[in-house]
């Protein structure tokens, strides 16, 4: 998992930590151990050990002192232990925590970059993200950039998986030519392709049976089975991540399946799945449900037909849940999902219910009062 299993300390637990055996800072929340640092400091062990066990923000910023490059930064980001516990009203040189005006920092998901479902709507500085984190320039087509640009798998995972937002949510260039439009795939396309052949099959299974009831009740179970399908392949599937192979073929197919929407998880024309892409997936699912239901052709259809149903209302509520205002009960499922992009993309893999997450144990426990 994410940050959420790293340990959290108290402040006299941080501040404990003050010698060059072992010396810890922080900045907000976030807890850093820097003792293997202390040798390579510009400016000597002495002037890191004059810190041990405090809160460095202010420092880091402070010209007067001296200024830190983003090499100082980077060498935090790969020093994190863990978080302040919640609650603590100090940080760890004993002062207030805070920003500009006195202001509390928000707490910044170390992994993704980002502290709350707002962020992933905040417009992305392309040439700033780009110089920083030297991956991808959303300013050209990124299929090419992904392609030839010799990631290693992990630097791929960590990069992919920091939210990036376009443009007020319009879609970055994909490839840049005439595929372009074939990248896109707006919500209502869904329904308009699936639906008329779902209406179909089901006319096709009411004459085979000759009766409402048993036709219902296949649909049905299709339609409930479509929960699990749902769960495996967003677990297994879209997230393969750390079965990942290590080398540009799987990392571009990784990025064009799904990678991209965790990349840029507001944009609307590649959040649902192209029909194209769903036949795939689609046509070993006929199979399963004619090899299942074997006894009953009529059976098998309806079951089929009731799990394609089943994926046209989890597309549907998967681009609601990321650009719908919804009822009461749908609010709680976005800001579930919406968790599953800022938070922790290692759990919360339903998207139309939690239900699979707490029976397989991968809920995504999240309380906006305190991270």
């Amino acid at each position: 998992m994410p940050g959420v299993t790293l340990p959290t300390f108290t402040i006299d637990e941080v501040e404990s930590h003050n010698s060059a055996k072992s010396c810890y800072v922080t900045v907000g929340k976030n807890v850093y151990d820097v003792t293997d640092f202390l040798d390579s400091h510009p400016g000597g062990a002495d002037l890191v050990l004059d810190w041990a066990g405090k809160d460095i923000g202010a420092i880091l910023k402070d010209e007067a002192s001296h200024t830190h490059s983003e090499a100082a930064y980077e060498v935090l980001d790969e020093s994190l232990v863990g978080f302040l516990e919640s609650g603590n009203g100090a940080s760890a040189n004993g002062k207030a925590k805070g920003g500009e005006n006195g202001k509390e920092e928000a707490w910044v998901h170390p992994r993704t970059g980002m502290s709350c479902e707002e962020d992933l709507s905040k417009d992305t500085d392309y040439n700033a993200d780009y110089k920083t984190h030297k991956f991808l320039d959303l300013n050209k087509p990124l299929f090419m950039q992904i392609w030839n640009g010799g990631f290693s798998k992990d630097f791929y995972l960590d990069q992919v998986h920091r939210p990036r937002h376009y443009k007020g949510g319009e879609s970055a260039p994909l490839f840049g030519n005439f595929l372009e439009p074939l990248s896109k795939t707006p919500w209502w396309l869904i329904p308009l392709v699936w639906w008329p052949p779902v209406s179909y099959g089901v006319y096709v299974a009411f004459q085979g049976f000759g009766s409402v009831a048993p036709v219902a009740g296949y649909f049905g179970f299709g339609l409930a089975f479509w929960t699990l399908i749902e769960y495996v392949l967003h677990r297994f599937l879209f997230h393969l991540d750390y079965y990942l192979p290590d080398n540009r073929v799987g990392i571009t197919a990784h990025f064009l399946l799904h990678g991209i929407h965790h990349y840029l998880p507001m944009d609307r024309y590649r959040l649902v799945m192209p029909p194209t892409l769903f036949v795939v997936l689609a046509a070993p699912f006929w199979k399963f449900a004619h090899a299942v239901l074997f006894f009953n052709w009529f059976a098998a259809t309806a079951a089929f037909c009731g799990g394609v149903f089943g994926y046209t209302l989890y597309d549907m509520t998967h681009y609601f849940l990321h650009h719908q205002n919804l009822p009461a009960y749908y609010k709680q499922l976005k800001k579930y999902h919406l968790a599953h992009h800022f938070l922790d993309y290692e759990n919360g893999f339903g998207v139309t219910s939690a239900f699979w997450d707490k029976i397989f144990g991968t809920e995504l426990v999240y309380n906006p009062k305190t991270n």
